[in-house]
């Protein structure tokens, strides 16, 4: 379980986000979803590590991951799986070597087992054709594919999937969301998803936090956030259907 207790960050004068309390549920799909500009990435990157909050505490599984010494923070970052909004895949690697680059790096396996794990990952996203093809000669959609297998190639405890549909076509965002929830149903892991798109919170989410301009407007599961009739929850909601 990831814990968020009294998060504040600031850009200069600018407070994005104001004492950010909440819990990430293990084992689930959580969404933190709010608008453009509502800090919810800034809230990921503080958790894993990108950004560093002015104050509060980042808590997995009871370790707090801000004043661990620089060897617990290792520990807890090869846990963690990222999927990044734009995949970040090496453009001058393969898909098989985007995948096993994490491997070389973090890992004590031998080539053979890299290769095997890269084989599983690349077969678990349904690119076993894949293999030898460069970012530049593969759609968006496998271009996420590719970003996942990478983002579970280490077997984490913890996925991080900063808006994993961006710039996808409906058909393809389905896809992307279905294996999503698949991939942490079947490895029990903890998916922390950042999205703005409703269909995916409904889809898919088990648990939902909302982030409204900077601060927490609601956490708890989908039915209740449904029911939630406050002006900050049935502004967003109004506004994301009307952009459908």
């Amino acid at each position: 379980m990831i814990e968020v207790k009294n998060i504040n960050k600031s850009f200069g004068e600018k407070q994005v986000l104001q004492d950010i309390s909440a819990t990430f549920l293990p084992g689930k799909v959580n969404v933190i979803i709010g608008a453009s500009g509502s800090g919810k990435s800034v809230l990921m990157k503080c958790m894993v590590g990108l950004v560093e909050p002015d104050n509060g505490q980042i808590l997995y599984d009871q370790q707090d991951f801000l004043s661990a010494d620089y060897t617990s923070k290792k520990d807890i970052r090869k846990q963690i799986g990222m999927l990044f909004q734009g995949s970040a895949l090496f453009d001058s690697l393969t898909a098989e070597e985007n995948v096993a680059f994490p491997l070389k790096m973090f890992s004590n396996m031998s080539k053979q087992e890299q290769k095997e794990r890269v084989d599983f990952c690349l077969h678990r996203v349904n690119l076993d054709h894949a293999h030898k093809l460069f970012p530049s000669e593969i759609s968006g959609g496998m271009k996420k594919r590719v970003g996942i297998a990478r983002a579970i190639a280490l077997n984490p405890k913890y996925l991080f999937c900063d808006e994993p549909n961006s710039g996808l076509d409906p058909v393809t965002s389905r896809v992307i969301d279905n294996l999503i929830e698949e991939i942490t149903d079947e490895f029990n892991i903890t998916t922390i998803m950042n999205s703005h798109d409703m269909k995916t919170l409904f889809d898919i989410g088990d648990h939902v936090t909302f982030i409204y301009k900077g601060k927490l407007a609601f956490e708890g599961n989908i039915e209740d956030f449904r029911k939630d009739t406050s002006e900050e929850i049935s502004e967003f909601l109004s506004a994301s259907y009307f952009q459908r």
